[in-house]
């Protein structure tokens, strides 16, 4: 059975997969109004700057430490490496479930906007959970097959998307409508409730890992996944920033607020067809249909992944890190997402949980948490990693670096820049990690079902931690990830691999191509 994943994505194909998941047209039409809703201020911009600084500063040192990390499991791995396989492991049951709550809130909101445009146009309407039924099996498809046809739908899919957001943009501009400076103001974003506000401006972004979640499909991994990461971010944040002013500016600084209670999943879609032309209107819906749809694969491919990595490293069953022999994807991993999305997405129907107002906002905003907990997580883990980097530095307690890996053979520390931009990303992920969590209990209206949600988070944590083996049993992953890992093995820079053995087929053992 085939062990290599294809090898075909170069920097544009991953931007492309990350930004698709970030559902650009999505965020301007859905999440816009939700950050004025929850934030209960006209801040956004402000929120989506802060959160791009912060990621970008946090993305100094996810992208150094990449050579170290070689497998596809993202904040997983890197927890694992730089604090240890309890805390990676529990780090990996937070984001099997963030992404699955992530992907199902997704899937049901996109059940309710494909239904209102099936309605709109035929006058046919069927309930939300058959569409979404439908829309899990066609992901399931794509996912099942070549990474290749995934990165074309949601390519096409994009360019369309950002597009749209663009022509809306140039609209608000050509309208004449006063461009207000208040939404930078510091103090109207610390006005109500700024964690909610700044939880939905995060959520956003999410998806950025996939940077290093197909690292097995990149097609020179230790350049690829940096300069991906870097523009995924970029492009998400000036685009967002920009936008989510121009939307306020053109829905007026006074009334926006207002505007997006009155009608949260429509305001945007109008204000286009207002500044565009009234046919922009039905561009918009179809759009946001479509953009759904790439944000619900991306969320997909993600998680597959995820199952993949610890199917290869003998966490979950190693049947989940098999590889198609045809299609060389993780078909079996996504298979069993497909499996999982529709169950929860049937149990979440039969509860009768309103599928926008229940469903979608609860289950994206605890996802959300837990992706900020992941991050600033990955943070630390950084910090540690980096900073005990030397001669006869050891890895964290049962990790090892794989023989494949680039590593530096002196085992410099990384720079006192890269520790600092990770330290402050880092510390600004757990503040927006507090906040968001006090003012939680706004969003899912009240107290204790805060603390459900945020037991269900601690739980995943503890269970995948406590429940995990204590060393790997898997093969490695594609030549990329280590061999059986153990308590007190020997360090990263003593495990040069015998003859070759081990090495990605690729990549020397110095990460350069062949």
């Amino acid at each position: 059975m085939r062990t290599e994943m294809t090898r075909s994505l170069g920097v544009a194909g991953i931007v492309l997969m990350v930004v698709a998941a970030a559902a650009p047209i999505t965020v301007v039409v859905a999440n816009f109004p939700l950050i004025l809703l929850e934030s209960g201020s006209i801040g956004a911009p402000l929120m989506i700057l802060a959160a791009t600084l912060i990621l970008l500063l946090f993305a100094v040192g996810f992208t150094w430490m990449t050579p170290h990390v070689p497998d596809a499991g993202a904040f997983y791995a890197y927890v694992h490496q730089g604090l240890g396989r309890r805390a990676g492991l529990g780090t990996a049951a937070v984001a099997l479930l963030s992404y699955v709550l992530l992907t199902v809130s997704m899937t049901c909101y996109l059940g309710v906007q494909a239904g209102n445009l099936l309605a709109l146009w035929s006058g046919i309407e069927l309930p939300w959970w058959l569409i979404s039924a439908l829309m899990i099996a066609v992901v399931g498809v794509l996912a099942h097959r070549r990474i290749d046809l995934s990165a074309a739908v949601l390519g096409v899919v994009l360019v369309l998307e950002i597009l749209a957001v663009l022509a809306i943009d140039l609209g608000v501009l050509a309208s004449g409508r006063e461009l207000t400076p208040v939404p930078f103001s510091p103090a109207e974003a610390l006005s109500g409730a700024p964690g909610l506000g700044l939880l939905f401006a995060f959520l956003g972004f999410f998806g950025f890992e996939a940077t290093a979640v197909f690292r097995h499909e990149a097609r020179d991994p230790l350049r690829t996944i940096p300069r991906a990461t870097y523009v995924a971010v970029l492009l998400i944040g000036v685009l967002y920033t920009v936008s989510s002013w121009l939307v306020i500016s053109g829905l007026g600084a006074e009334d926006a607020l207002d505007a997006a209670a009155a009608s949260p999943d429509s305001v945007v879609v109008a204000l286009a067809g207002d500044v565009v032309a009234p046919i922009m209107r039905d561009v918009t819906q179809v759009l946001v249909v479509t953009s759904m749809f790439a944000c619900m694969l991306g969320f997909h491919n993600i998680v597959s992944r995820y199952l993949f990595t610890l199917g290869r490293r003998g966490v979950l069953p190693s049947a989940l890190g098999q590889v198609h022999p045809v299609h060389r994807a993780p078909s079996r991993a996504s298979l069993t997402v497909t499996g999982i999305t529709a169950v929860i997405v049937l149990v979440s129907a039969l509860a009768q949980l309103d599928p926008v107002v229940e469903i979608y906002t609860w289950y994206s905003g605890l996802g959300a948490i837990g992706v900020i907990a992941m991050m600033a997580l990955t943070a630390l883990a950084v910090l540690r990693f980096g900073g005990r980097r030397g001669p006869g530095a050891r890895s964290a307690p049962g990790v090892r670096s794989a023989p494949g890996a680039a590593r530096d053979p002196k085992g410099r520390r990384a720079g006192a820049g890269t520790l600092a931009a990770t330290g402050l990303g880092g510390l600004g992920l757990f503040v927006v990690l507090g906040i968001s969590l006090l003012n939680f209990p706004l969003m899912v209206g009240g107290t204790v079902a805060a603390i459900v949600c945020a037991a269900l988070l601690v739980g995943a944590f503890l269970l995948g931690a406590l429940a995990g083996p204590t060393r790997s049993t898997g093969a490695p992953e594609d030549g990329d990830a280590g061999a059986e890992t153990t308590v007190g093995e020997m360090t990263a820079d003593d495990e040069a691999p015998v003859d070759g053995a081990g090495e990605d087929p690729e990549l020397t053992s110095d990460g350069r191509r062949r």
